[in-house]
């Protein structure tokens, strides 16, 4: 009696693994930057994924929209029923919210354009979540000039792995040598045959014992139920209570149907372990854990961070939350807890928008009655006393411009020494520069100017350091040009004067800044902080 080997079987029969596809993503020539030299060894391996029984999508030196289209094509190709390989070499980019590969047409994308001139690895990683246990999202690249724009850094910044989804990353080369002869290997896991490729980066699904492709070619008679087992060393592995019905429904008379059960109700009767196998069954995105992180910022429940990564300050935060809501107080999210966090933030938003108004009307009020007793009699005291108090008040710009005459005045009057004086100590511009000509000029005809800028600079060094440290946090942000515009857009739909909506913050804008964190009782620098952002732009994270 003739027996077949499992790979002979798999060569003459309908295969092991049925519905394997392949995406191929080989872009080497880049119109506005440097080549990938080694991305198109990705398409060498073309053979051996056929010969094994993969359908290949495959694409080179591809644009941005036909990117698109063929990770749609993979999206739809792969349905569950067999293993999924996406592979993709090329210019990579991102910050610490999410990381994009741009087409071959791509020129100097920023953070607000990654989206039109790119795929975001999230999609990628969409695909290979389509075959949990059953998949691996390959990344190459190479450190070649390529110009990008403001908030994005160069570079590979895998995204979270998706449950079942093992995740390599390394240099174009490796990517595609591993592809070619390591991945492929037969009897071996995905962690076993990267091995011998010691400067991959491995993340994710990492199961030793788990092949990939097949088992060894010397095994004397196929098993039968060797499918089966595979797919319940994955479910196994990623362990929830999920994953156990998914065994279930896919093999109702399986083998291991009571462990599976079993395994269910443990997941059950472990709350625990429960709440984080529903969390994992939300399948959030990184977008949607920075939506409920900056929910729970408005909210006062602090995540330490609106980053997309639960942590152990995200993990306090929900349970904060869940325990002042009367929920289950786990740590982790629930469908219906979000729904509840989300309506609890725009009432909240709405309320501090209106106590901020009532605030802002007030503190317009004393600014305008206090105009009316000192600048808007029009003389220098005046306008001097209104500046004191309100620097960044209603009618500061009004105020700086009248006085202008009366310095031009006071100028043309000075005598030749006062006025030499004067100058010498305004290009210095620092205190002991003014204390000096004070002293000698004490009845000069810049005295009040003086004494007003020997103020302003002696509160600048008393709070540099915190100025300083409000303008590293701004810098932390990585805001984008598109999001400063956005900044800008609101504070002048505010009634704020930031000046033009052009993305540079110069000093309108920041006074415009000031105005809106005083009228919020927000720490009044003129810098944008975490606090500030979610305030300021909590009607559009929020919707």
């Amino acid at each position: 009696m003739r027996t077949l080997t499992v790979a002979a079987l798999m060569a003459v029969s309908s295969p092991v693994w049925a519905g394997d596809v392949a995406l191929l993503i080989a872009n080497e020539n880049y119109d506005n930057g440097r080549d990938i030299r080694a991305a198109e060894d990705l398409l060498d391996a073309i053979p051996a994924l056929e010969a094994a029984g993969f359908e290949v999508i495959e694409g080179e030196d591809v644009t941005a929209a036909d990117l698109r289209s063929l990770v749609g094509q993979a999206q739809a190709k792969a349905d569950g029923s067999g293993r999924v390989i996406v592979a993709v070499s090329g210019h990579f980019a991102g910050t610490a919210i999410g990381s994009w590969v741009f087409g071959a047409d791509a020129d100097r994308p920023d953070l607000l354009s990654a989206g039109a001139q790119g795929v975001a690895l999230d999609a990628l990683m969409g695909v290979a979540a389509k075959a949990p246990g059953q998949a691996v999202l390959l990344l190459g690249t190479e450190e070649r000039e390529f110009a990008l724009g403001s908030g994005l850094a160069a570079g590979i910044v895998a995204p979270d792995a998706a449950q079942g989804v093992t995740v390599v990353a390394g240099s174009a080369e490796d990517i595609g040598a591993y592809l070619g002869s390591g991945l492929l290997s037969a009897g071996e896991s995905v962690v076993g045959s990267a091995s011998a490729f010691p400067d991959l980066e491995l993340s994710g699904f990492l199961a030793p014992l788990i092949p990939f492709v097949g088992g060894p070619e010397a095994a004397e008679v196929v098993d039968p139920d060797a499918s089966e087992k595979a797919f319940w060393d994955a479910t196994k592995s990623i362990n929830t209570e999920f994953g156990f019905e998914g065994y279930l429904n896919k093999y109702p008379e399986g083998l291991f149907v009571e462990e599976a059960r079993a395994e269910i109700a443990r997941i059950k009767a472990e709350p625990g372990l429960r709440a984080e196998a529903n969390e994992k069954a939300l399948g959030l995105t990184r977008d949607a854990r920075r939506e409920i992180q900056r929910s729970l910022t408005l909210l006062d429940y602090d995540p330490k961070g609106i980053d997309g990564i639960f942590g152990k300050g995200s993990r306090a935060a929900i349970t904060k939350f869940q325990t002042v809501n009367g929920l289950e107080p786990t740590g982790f999210v629930t469908a219906s807890m979000m729904t509840q966090l989300e309506a609890q933030a725009e009432r909240r938003s709405a309320e501090l928008e209106a106590e901020a108004e009532r605030r802002r009307i007030e503190l317009e009020r004393q600014d305008r009655a206090y105009w009316r007793e000192t600048g808007a009699l029009g003389d220098e005291v005046g306008l001097r006393s209104y500046l004191e108090r309100y620097p960044d008040g209603v009618f500061a710009e009004i105020a700086t411009v009248r006085l202008a005459p009366f310095e031009e005045a006071r100028r043309a009057a000075a005598a030749e020494q006062d006025r030499a004086d004067w100058d010498a100590a305004t290009s210095v511009d620092t205190i002991a520069a003014y204390q000096g000509y004070l002293q000698a000029n004490p009845e000069g005809a810049f005295v009040a100017q003086a004494n007003a800028r020997v103020a302003e600079l002696d509160f600048a060094t008393k709070n540099a350091a915190a100025l300083e440290a409000a303008k590293r946090n701004e810098e932390r942000l990585g805001l984008s040009g598109g999001t400063r515009r956005l900044v800008e857009d609101r504070l002048m739909r505010l009634g704020l004067k930031p000046g033009p909506v052009d993305g540079v913050f110069d000093d309108k804008t920041r006074r415009s800044i000031r105005r809106y964190q005083d009228a919020r009782k927000l720490q009044k620098t003129g810098y944008l902080n975490q606090a500030t952002v979610v305030r300021l732009l909590a009607d559009s994270v929020l919707r």
